[in-house]
């Protein structure tokens, strides 16, 4: 049985062309404090030839579809420590709540990259950040079937 609630290497955002990319060609809007960037596309693994190695690494049959980063800008946290528990506390909140978009994403067989950026000037209390992470998911959720309609 698979574990529900992780956020492992394999589903975060850390590929610089991919991030790139994101910022690139992707979609964001806003829900304060934070900017959500977002990117919808095939799946990599379709992209890919059939050796299945994108650049340097390799994908595993359980590569994620949905991909996700969070920034937070020195500008506003002066001190790395606030800058770390910001994304801890964000990292956190969509571990535990990412589970109905990641089940969309995977039913439309879509790549989804997300990338959040705090954009706030104090330091956010859980409550704070899980409401708004929530927001977020529940936007994207529509975001994803609005594009699949699209699509068609």
């Amino acid at each position: 049985m698979a574990k529900q609630f992780t956020l492992g290497k394999n589903e975060r955002l850390k590929s610089r062309k991919l991030i790139e990319q994101l910022f690139k060609e992707g979609k964001s809007f806003s829900i304060f404090p934070f900017k959500v960037f977002y990117l919808i596309g095939p799946p990599i693994a379709s992209l890919l030839p059939t050796s299945r190695s994108f650049g340097r690494h390799r994908l595993a049959d359980g590569d994620a579809q949905l991909l996700f980063g969070v920034g937070v800008g020195t500008r506003n946290f002066k001190k790395a420590s606030d800058r770390n528990r910001v994304k801890r506390l964000t990292r956190e909140a969509y571990r535990l709540q990412k589970l109905s978009l990641e089940q969309k994403v995977v039913l439309l067989n879509k790549q989804l990259n997300i990338f959040f950026i705090y954009t706030g000037k104090e330091l956010p209390d859980h409550l704070l950040v899980k409401e708004k992470t929530a927001l977020i998911l529940n936007r994207l959720i529509k975001v994803v079937d609005e594009n699949t309609v699209a699509d068609s």
